[in-house]
């Protein structure tokens, strides 16, 4: 979370804030507003019984001593200027807080993290993200928030109100609420990326995401889940997190009421009715809804298989297919057939599965019009339409249909016979063999015990 530059503290912040300044506050400010008590009716008193004064610009209460410094908000005066840059303040305690900048002096610290803030107020707002506090409501509807500047800026969603000019990027005319968000935009169209990390060669356009990414070298992950273990770099990605816990959707789509967690979520989602499919494989004419899917696809042209089992070193495409592997090493079978209570170690087996039940065979051959119960089964078939045999024996040079026929046939170089008898010796290449020989022992067992019963005659 970006620290701030200090701005004028306004009466119009909550009264926790204005306390706290007080605090730092070490040495009288000058009236330089005069301002006669006697001269000044009592309004009403506050609940501590102190009196409150009439502001007679905008008839606000006020104690005495904070009226003279509220009249500054009304005249703009700021008698109190920093001697290392141009900007002046119309309070002392302001102006001590403005100097940690430069400085760097922060000595509010953090107890539950490694952060320290210049002043106190910034601290204790930092603090919410750990103890997840909102105290600040808005009356128009259920939401509360951590600051009291972000239940402002919302309430303008219910008032309509614009408090800021429109600051616009020439480029592409997008607007912003403030120059220096206009800044960092800019550097989008420019390329400029002036923070750079000293861990490793990247660069970024604002300090914001350095200060996130260099999370990634020390490892610092300071905003934790209460109801898990888990803590994440990123106060947005715990945000995300939180929702697999409280079951909360709230992106909906407007074509079929499906809910999402995320709004990238709810984006690709979107793209399954607009039939939109941005990303573009270079080496063919296929295209994707989504960049990951790409990236996957890509290594059927690379040959890159990134992800390794580190049980029998496997290597995969993507690292679905390795989680979807890990479970012939583990066992786990955590899809249920609700009808037969078998289990399966992937969800795609299940659906194919479930078609044994239910017959449906969806697939249909437009050649010979069979149907298959799943998309592999049609595909394999195809190709005694086709003559296509795309898996190649690197040994021989044969060729086959069916990677099943491929790997029997591998068997007659390496010389494997995975499948044994129990009852002798012999092993076999195929299951198919194993079940014949198996009749030989069987036969054997009748005609000895034939000959055992023409014997006991």
């Amino acid at each position: 979370e970006k620290e701030p530059e200090p701005l004028e503290i306004k009466e119009e912040q909550e009264e926790q804030e204005l306390s706290q300044v007080k605090e730092e506050q070490e040495e009288p400010e000058p009236p330089l507003i005069k301002v006669k008590q006697e001269e000044q009716e009592p309004l009403q008193r506050n609940h501590a019984g102190k009196k409150l004064f009439s502001c007679k610009e905008c008839e606000c209460g006020r104690s005495f001593a904070n009226l003279k410094l509220h009249m500054r908000t009304h005249t703009g005066e700021k008698p109190f200027s920093c001697k290392e840059c141009d900007r002046s303040f119309s309070r002392i305690s302001n102006l001590k807080i403005h100097m940690r900048t430069h400085t760097g002096e922060k000595p509010f610290s953090c107890k539950q993290c490694d952060r320290s803030f210049s002043c106190k107020s910034y601290l204790n707002s930092h603090i919410r993200i750990h103890t997840g506090e909102k105290p600040f409501s808005c009356k128009e509807c259920d939401r509360s928030f951590r600051k009291m500047s972000n239940l402002n800026s919302h309430m303008r969603i219910h008032t309509g109100e614009k408090t800021f000019s429109c600051q616009e990027c020439l480029e592409c005319g997008k607007c912003f609420g403030c120059c220096s968000k206009l800044i960092i935009h800019i550097r989008s169209h420019t390329g400029e990326k002036p923070f750079s990390c000293k861990e490793c060669d990247k660069s970024f356009s604002d300090k914001c995401t350095l200060k996130i990414h260099m999370r990634t070298h020390t490892g610092e992950r300071p905003f934790s889940c209460k109801e898990c273990d888990k803590s994440f770099s990123i106060l947005s990605t715990l945000k995300k997190h939180m929702r697999t816990h409280t079951g909360e959707k709230p992106f909906t789509c407007k074509e079929c009421d499906k809910s999402f967690s995320e709004k990238c979520t709810l984006k690709i989602h979107m793209r399954t009715h607009t039939g939109e499919r941005p990303f573009s494989c270079k080496e063919c004419d296929k295209s994707f809804s989504i960049l990951s899917s790409l990236k996957e696809h890509i290594r059927t042209h690379t040959g890159d298989k990134p992800f390794t089992c580190k049980e029998c070193d496997k290597r995969f495409r993507c690292q679905t297919h390795l989680k979807t592997h890990m479970r012939t090493h583990t066992g786990e079978k955590p899809f249920l057939c609700k009808e037969c209570d078998k289990r399966f170690s992937d969800v795609s087996s299940l659906k194919r599965h479930l078609r044994t039940h239910s017959g449906e065979k969806p697939f249909l051959c437009e050649e010979c019009d069979i149907s298959f119960s799943d998309a592999s089964a049609l595909k394999s078939h195809l190709r005694t339409h086709t003559g296509e045999k795309p898996f190649l024996c690197n040994e021989c040079a044969k060729h086959f249909s069916r990677l099943s026929h491929l790997k029997l046939h591998m068997r007659t170089h390496t010389g494997e016979k995975p499948f044994l008898c129990k009852e002798c010796d012999k092993s076999f290449g195929r299951l198919s063999n194993l079940k014949s020989h198996m009749r030989t022992h069987t036969s054997l067992f009748l005609e000895q015990s034939c000959n055992e019963g023409k014997s006991s005659t």
